[in-house]
């Protein structure tokens, strides 16, 4: 690899890294270091977080770390679907989690691919991702992972946790919605519900592959991923399907309040139509009646008569009561 690579990646590309002291600790160290660096103690292992998508990022994967040409393709891709596979003693997986970054939306999850062979271990992500530096700055507090199968499992369980969060706030717009008055702003509460029911589908889309990649982790993994490692992963694929089924409800409850909301908007339309009718229907005769009566046409009943005007007053009013007890004897009222 050229000066001018190293240099690259120097400035741009690496975001952190840390050597785990293998008790719950970590030392910083730099580029240059991390290029010669050999455990000085036993239970050393060397963390680097990178920037994916930074020139020569591929490159030093595959001259430094002798990763296969299509291994490095991957760790460096935009094709972030959550999977996880054992090449010889390395372990290479894709994980995603919940993007916090301002503007973004539950449902845009954030990718981080990940590289270890038990002694080294490096994680790559494009856009900023909060789960690894809490873990760096646990380690930084000397109260972190010991080793790389920990650090793993702990990434993986973080960014599972996180996932909680969006989920009770989902529950708590959809409680919200139930108790608000419906005939306030239907509109409003059923784009609210669209948007929640959108969330619920991208969170299951992007993280139901994750529940298989956990599992190949857990049933695949190389030697130097310990059986207490394989235990806490296996404790977050229960928590993660714990998740997925909380995401079911939320994303039924939704569907529920939708259609009700539907229904009432329905029967409220229905029952305006109904009204309408049974006016149409009430004052058709009349005007039938006052139609025929206002012709202007030579023998008209009446047109000599002062008081024809209020025997058709009369009459239309006969009608009209006659008229309201039809429809009521037919419980059309």
């Amino acid at each position: 690899m050229s000066e001018d690579t190293d240099e690259i990646i120097t400035t741009e590309a690496l975001l952190f890294g840390r050597v785990l002291d293998g008790k719950g600790g970590a030392r910083e160290i730099g580029w240059e270091e991390a290029q010669a660096w050999q455990p000085a103690a036993p239970g050393e292992v060397l963390w680097l977080h990178l920037c994916r998508n930074r020139p020569g990022v591929q490159a030093w994967l595959e001259e430094q770390l002798h990763v296969p040409e299509p291994t490095a393709e991957l760790l460096t891709s935009d094709q972030t679907r959550p999977r996880a596979f054992r090449d010889g003693e390395t372990l290479v997986g894709t994980l995603r989690g919940i993007n916090f970054n301002p503007g973004a939306e539950p449902e845009d999850m954030i990718s981080m691919q990940l590289w270890c062979d038990g002694r080294r271990l490096v994680t790559l992500r494009r856009h900023p991702l909060q789960t690894p530096r809490e873990v760096m700055a646990m380690l930084d507090r000397g109260s972190g992972p010991p080793d790389a199968g920990a650090t793993i499992t702990l990434l993986a369980e973080l960014m599972i946790a996180r996932m909680s969060q969006s989920i009770v706030d989902m529950n708590f717009v959809l409680d919200t919605l139930e108790d608000e008055d419906p005939e306030k702003d239907p509109e409003g509460m059923l784009k609210r519900i669209s948007t929640i029911r959108r969330n619920c589908l991208g969170l299951k889309r992007h993280m139901a592959p994750q529940h298989e990649a956990l599992e190949q982790i857990s049933r695949d993994s190389p030697y130097w991923f310990e059986e207490e490692d394989r235990r806490e992963i296996a404790e977050s694929i229960a928590r993660l399907r714990r998740y997925l089924d909380d995401i079911d409800i939320s994303k039924e409850s939704a569907l529920v309040l939708q259609d009700e909301l539907r229904a009432r908007s329905l029967a409220s339309s229905e029952h305006a139509t109904y009204m309408l009718t049974i006016v149409a229907g009430i004052f058709l005769p009349l005007g039938f009646l006052t139609g025929l009566l206002g012709i202007n046409v030579g023998g008209m009943p009446g047109m000599d008569d002062p008081d024809a005007f209020w025997r058709v007053v009369a009459l239309c009013l006969f009608l009209f009561v006659a008229l309201i007890v039809v429809f009521r004897r037919l419980r059309w009222l």
